[in-house]
């Protein structure tokens, strides 16, 4: 800009040419603001091996487990693991260190971390009522893994810029592309920000994937319509597939996915669910929520800690509310009556409200996996009793 008015100057007060230093001065910095512009915005080049794909799953699965927590329940989460891994060998990625984690909060959701790591929660788990069903939300979060659906929506959506440098590297992502990569699959997780074509995609193959193993790939749609029952009085997008296609329409296109190919699984499994799955989901009204809404600055910490249960310690939290801004998408708790008001649009693929019960809910204080085991054997044995 100096440089521009010094010229402006010249030929103005002066009326000679410029010198040929001052033009070479001019358009060596016109080349260099081009160059630098021709590096940036280089997401779309992005070529990323399992191994970075990994460990930006990790980064991000760490960030959920942060904010929900993770119950701490080998039998539970030994159960949705076996029903997950047959369903992710029998996938295009059966190769993947597949991880089935299931978070410790009643808001019904379910997340895929790119590398093979899959969130289920607790509430969502309640809300499901035979294998069948769980294996369509499954099937549907590991084709999410299996297609890259999150490193596609970045690229698409451009929500990260980098340059030539950052994605060229032959040895790997580094741990600064790495955590913005993380930050804005994070983002984009959380809201259920993927795009129609992707969710589509991810119900068909979830099903195709239940059927190979003898489930009732139409159970999907079970759990779609209970989604929608329990939704009716939100007005935005709340939860488990909120970004998702119209319901009618999802229910309708699995119906005739399964009629075109065929599809005639048609084990539930029910008894096995019913004995690991003891509990059910809460309605939206008893659920705690956090302060704010989750994710909209892209942050990892919490959001707030969990409130105490007295009068003094709600008044308490309202007054404190102005601090807790940032973090996570937030939260503004919502039970009844003119809460379900306030909304506000999230500036992402996917417009997410405010007072979200399902997706701003309270989550547990414990971050740490549940580590659990089976052999091959065993996965094998368990498969048999899909009937």
């Amino acid at each position: 800009m100096k440089t521009t008015i010094a010229l402006v100057i010249t030929l103005s007060t002066i009326g000679a040419a410029p010198a040929p230093a001052q033009l070479g001065g001019l358009s060596g910095r016109l080349k260099q603001a081009q160059d630098a512009k021709a590096k940036v915005d280089k997401i779309t080049d992005l070529k990323m091996s399992d191994a970075d794909e990994r460990k930006l799953g990790e980064e991000v699965s760490a960030k959920l487990r942060q904010e929900f927590g993770v119950y701490q329940d080998k039998d539970v989460t030994r159960y949705v693991s076996l029903v997950g891994n047959v369903l992710a060998q029998a996938s295009s990625r059966p190769q993947l260190d597949w991880q089935f984690i299931v978070l410790d909060t009643d808001g019904v959701n379910a997340f895929a971390s790119p590398g093979g790591i899959v969130h289920i929660t607790r509430g969502a788990l309640g809300l499901i009522k035979n294998e069948a069903e769980l294996s369509g939300v499954l099937g549907h979060e590991i084709t999410h893994v299996t297609a890259k659906h999150t490193v596609r929506a970045i690229q698409k959506n451009k929500l990260v810029s980098l340059t030539a440098d950052e994605v060229g590297g032959s040895g790997g992502l580094t741990q600064s592309v790495l955590s913005k990569l993380a930050g804005a699959a994070y983002k984009n997780i959380i809201s259920n920000a993927f795009d129609r074509d992707d969710e589509v995609e991810a119900d068909k193959v979830g099903i195709e994937l239940g059927n190979k193993a003898g489930y009732a790939p139409a159970a999907l749609s079970d759990v779609l319509k209970r989604l929608e029952e329990r939704n009716k009085d939100q007005e935005q997008p709340n939860g488990m597939f909120a970004s998702h296609p119209l319901i009618a329409d999802r229910v309708a296109s699995i119906a005739k996915v399964v009629k075109d190919e065929k599809l005639a699984g048609s084990a539930t499994v029910a008894s096995r669910y019913k004995k690991h799955i003891t509990f059910e989901a809460k309605p939206l009204a008893d659920i705690p929520v956090i302060e704010g809404t989750r994710g909209l600055t892209g942050g990892d910490s919490k959001a707030s800690k969990d409130a105490k249960d007295s009068k003094d310690s709600k008044d308490k939290d309202k007054k404190e509310e102005p601090k807790k801004k940032g973090g996570l998408l937030g939260k503004v708790g919502l039970t009844s009556g003119s809460q379900a008001q306030n909304t506000q649009t999230v500036a992402s693929a996917g417009a997410r409200g405010l007072g979200q019960p399902d997706r701003d809910a309270k989550g547990g204080s414990n971050p740490n996996k549940v580590d659990i085991a089976f052999t091959p054997a065993e996965l094998a044995d368990f498969k048999k009793g899909i009937a």
